[in-house]
């Protein structure tokens, strides 16, 4: 657990990119099997555990510590497993605990023994081994590592390139012995299923200063649809829908795998979709992370697929063709209709005409436009220049912030998580939390203003002073009936702080209201 804690903590405050690649690729470089098995697999979100939950842990420490106690040093500290790594009684402790008995104890024990077993666990750790178990435990790592970037890591110590590692990787199983062998020489894994998820292509964002550089001629657009990219794959009899990150998510949508009868791997938007119309994206999202969907929301909400792409097709690899050749391939391709179609390419001529377009966009899912090379082959990851996304300007408005409550991770110890309201009437009716769009220094003011302006306490949470005005920029806004302003604001962030503003003069319920 030493060397797995050791890599959490540095992690945690190592900002660069190529910094965390360093320290990821010695940790799986030095230590042994199967220690770094178990520790890509949490790192990847690939380690199933039992659950372990705040409740449980809360539970443990009121046995060893003075309850006050605990309750104002988890307000200061604002994160759990911090908190408990930290006060926890000292003891001597033992022997460097095996990463991968710790993972055999919380897979294992059962959900009786479990307390029993964690906090035997507690015992004999440190504190930054405590809290690499705790964050374990909890599965909530927060150490600023995708699941891309560990495999990137791995790549580096051995023989193989990421795209091929993730070309394998859902066909493997933690702690990924196999795999390992394989970066160093070995024979590549046999995999234990066919219709492999394969990285998908992202865009990069674009302005219209940099569009001004471009040929229009080289270039189609299409629209950017509000739903998520997903990635579906029917070969050797299987079939499976892949998130863009590979997370298998066919469980949840059974009417488009029973609709995938084709054999490569398609690139596309997964949405809900009535005849012509989409759906908001409030309404897919009543589909998401499911694992089994009743009939009623199988008929109410029907899943959709709109193509953007197609990387195999019928045995051939196509990733290596022009965008074109793909996009003629697809358009000949026989698809259910109604379930799978392809998106459409706009008409323009010049960049004015494409900007017009995406100014005024006839449907409201449409989150904005992409644009890309017609000779683009089919790139893994984000490579600078084949594609583009244009989104929409953002919705604003300007809100009173209301609550207050402590970050996790680099952030604990700043009131970082922001509740914001609108006026109607006399009084401030609350329409989204925000947690990001400012700067390191920005949540430093903003940390000052919450300390001096708390009006009430609610355990960890601050009622402030309606002083302060935020603009509040999001994508997009839908009908909410679990919301007392009975809206729901897509990807809210503050990206602006108005200090200039009276909060008298913030934006109205009704404002919010005349943008859905």
């Amino acid at each position: 657990m030493k060397a797995f804690a050791r890599l959490l903590e540095r992690l945690a405050f190592t900002p660069g990119r190529n910094a965390k690649l360093t320290l990821l690729s010695h940790y799986f470089r030095d230590t042994p099997d199967p220690d770094r098995g178990w520790a890509l697999a949490a790192l990847t979100g690939t380690l199933e555990l039992r659950q372990v939950s705040p409740s449980l842990l809360r539970r443990l420490a009121g046995e060893r510590v003075d309850e006050q106690l605990f309750a104002l040093s988890y307000d200061f500290v604002g994160d759990l497993a911090e908190t408990i790594a930290l006060i926890w009684p000292d003891t001597t402790p033992g022997p460097d605990l095996p990463l991968s008995q710790a993972v055999a104890t919380l897979r294992e024990t059962g959900k009786l023994a479990l307390p029993g077993a964690i906090a035997a666990l507690l015992d004999r750790l440190t504190p930054p081994e405590r809290l690499a178990l705790l964050k374990l435990a909890t599965g909530n790592l927060r150490v600023g590592v995708s699941a891309r970037l560990a495999r990137v890591a791995l790549a580096r110590t051995g023989q193989r390139s990421a795209e091929e590692i993730e070309e394998i990787w859902h066909g493997l199983t933690p702690p990924y012995l196999p795999l390992f062998d394989w970066l160093q020489g070995g024979e590549r894994p046999l995999l234990s299923s066919a219709a492999p998820f394969r990285p998908v292509m992202l865009s990069t964002p674009v302005t219209p200063a940099d569009l001004a550089a471009l040929d229009p001629a080289e270039h189609v657009a299409e629209w950017k649809w509000d739903g998520i990219r997903v990635q579906a794959v029917a070969e050797g009899g299987l079939r499976k829908l892949y998130s863009r990150t590979g997370e298998d998510i066919g469980a949840a949508f059974p009417d488009l795998i029973e609709a995938m009868d084709f054999e490569g791997a398609l690139d596309g938007e997964l949405l809900v979709r009535r005849g012509d119309e989409v759906a908001p994206f409030a309404d897919l999202q009543k589909r998401l992370n499911r694992k089994t969907t009743p009939r009623a929301l199988l008929q109410s909400h029907p899943a959709s697929l709109r193509l953007y792409d197609v990387l195999t097709w019928q045995g051939q690899d196509l990733r290596p063709l022009p965008l074109v050749q793909r996009r003629q391939a697809l358009e000949a391709a026989r698809l259910d209709p109604a379930r799978i179609d392809l998106s459409p390419l706009l008409p323009f001529g010049t960049w004015d005409d494409l900007a017009a377009l995406r100014a005024a966009p006839h449907a409201p899912v449409i989150e904005g436009v992409m644009i890309k090379r017609r000779d683009a082959p089919y790139v893994a990851g984000r490579p600078r220049g084949p594609w583009f996304k244009w989104k929409r300007d953002p919705m604003v408005v300007d809100a009173v912030l209301i609550y207050a409550q402590s970050g996790h991770g680099k952030r604990s110890g700043f009131y970082s998580d922001f509740t914001f309201a609108l006026w109607e009437g006399e009084d401030l009716v609350p329409v989204g939390k925000a947690y990001f769009g400012f700067t390191d220094e920005e949540l430093r003011e903003l940390d000052r203003f919450v300390r001096k302006n708390t009006v009430q306490r609610f355990g960890p949470v601050r009622q402030l002073a309606p002083k302060l005005v935020v603009e509040v920029a999001f994508e997009g806004l839908n009908p909410s009936t679990r919301h007392r302003s009975g809206l729901a604001m897509r990807f809210p962030r503050i990206s602006r702080i108005r200090w200039d503003k009276p909060a008298p003069e913030a934006d109205r319920l009704e404002t919010l209201r005349a943008m859905l």
